[in-house]
């Protein structure tokens, strides 16, 4: 029953502090005096701060509100990129204390040095924040994932590795990156709770969000927009199917925002196609899932402006007899930091839900 109440205390100041003893006590149901032996533990745990006295009203002593403390308790993000390594350190109050990407080819590199040069990586962000204690780390990876298991990463090369620390020893849960995305912009950006996520890196990935959870499916592996077929007989995918998704949509068949920007007819070109085949697969996802929002993030962001508009047309073509208007279409606010601000906001999140563990 305490640690139930810890974290119906500590929920409340996350979501609407800082906040009074008083008030806590009226928005919990819980006593006064129970109230303030909770916050003195959640304060001793270095979970809250108190903030200077303030007054209430005209009369009585002025209290202390209670706030969220960023000075001690963080989360450490990870990410596998197939070209980057990324680490960063976000404490209790979302706040990036400190993060490092390296560029790195890992295609088909062996999984033991990739996961070594990203615990160096790790190494170095934790040491610019030494006086934080890490109160868990989540890893990103383009590929699925279940039970500490890396199913398959087709990008990286790695099929059914094994992954529950890094070489230094310091545990470590997986998670699919287009999941963590959806999370990082659920927390991190302007999102509403309720969205579809859609990553577009060399594969394409999917994150769904609804009422501020996510939905991985029975197996842990829903989102894979990316091997949805959108052409019958097309080019052949990397997952061995053919037509698929990625193979129109995926950054290898995109040009780049610079050659956009000259007006050049064959990358004007290249993005209609890849815009019409986005919106194809779109369209049968709104269908299933009626999000209302659609978040573009990965290397949709900077392509947003060119690619949009073909989206927005297929959906609008395709939906328009079935509902009043097709989802809104934006781009993800987090850009590039997306799945490692969502790997650490995984762990910020277990925190707020169970502050007892930190004991």
């Amino acid at each position: 029953m305490r640690a139930r109440n810890l974290g119906l205390v500590l929920g409340e100041v996350a979501g609407g502090g800082p906040l009074t003893r008083a008030a806590l006590a009226e928005l919990t149901g819980l006593t006064k005096t129970t109230v303030s032996s909770l916050v003195a533990d959640l304060l001793a745990a270095g979970l809250v701060a108190e903030s200077p006295a303030v007054r209430a009203g005209e009369r009585g002593r002025p209290g202390t509100e209670v706030r969220l403390s960023g000075g001690r308790v963080a989360a450490l993000g990870l990410e596998v990129n197939v070209g980057s390594l990324t680490a960063c350190v976000v404490d209790l109050t979302r706040v990036v204390r400190a993060r490092r990407t390296v560029r790195a080819d890992n295609r088909s590199r062996e999984p033991g040095r990739v996961l070594a040069a990203l615990d160096r990586l790790a190494g170095e962000v934790l040491a610019e924040a030494p006086s934080l204690r890490i109160a868990g780390t989540v890893l990103a990876v383009p590929g699925t994932v279940g039970d500490g298991l890396i199913h398959h990463a087709p990008h990286l090369g790695w099929r059914d590795v094994a992954v529950s620390a890094l070489p230094s020893g310091r545990p470590v849960a997986v998670e699919n990156e287009a999941n963590l995305a959806a999370l990082g912009e659920l927390e991190f950006g302007d999102a509403p709770r309720d969205f579809l996520y859609v990553s577009g890196e060399i594969g394409i990935g999917a994150g769904i969000v609804r009422d501020g959870g996510l939905l991985r499916g029975a197996t842990g592996l829903a989102g894979e927009l990316g091997h949805v077929v959108v052409a019958e007989g097309g080019p052949a995918c990397r997952c061995g199917s053919r037509g698929c998704l990625e193979v129109y949509a995926g950054q290898d068949a995109l040009p780049s925002p610079e050659a956009l920007a000259a007006g050049g007819p064959e990358a004007a070109a290249a993005c209609e196609r890849a815009g019409r085949a986005l919106g194809l697969a779109l369209t049968s996802a709104v269908n299933v899932l009626d999000p209302g929002t659609i978040v573009l993030g990965g290397c949709y962001v900077p392509l947003f402006p060119w690619l949009a508009p073909p989206v927005a047309a297929v959906l609008a073509d395709r939906l328009g007899a079935l509902r009043p208007a097709p989802p809104a279409l934006v781009p993800a606010a987090t850009g590039p930091d997306a799945a490692v601000l969502g790997a650490a906001a995984r762990v910020l999140r277990r925190v707020l839900a169970d502050p007892a563990a930190q004991w």
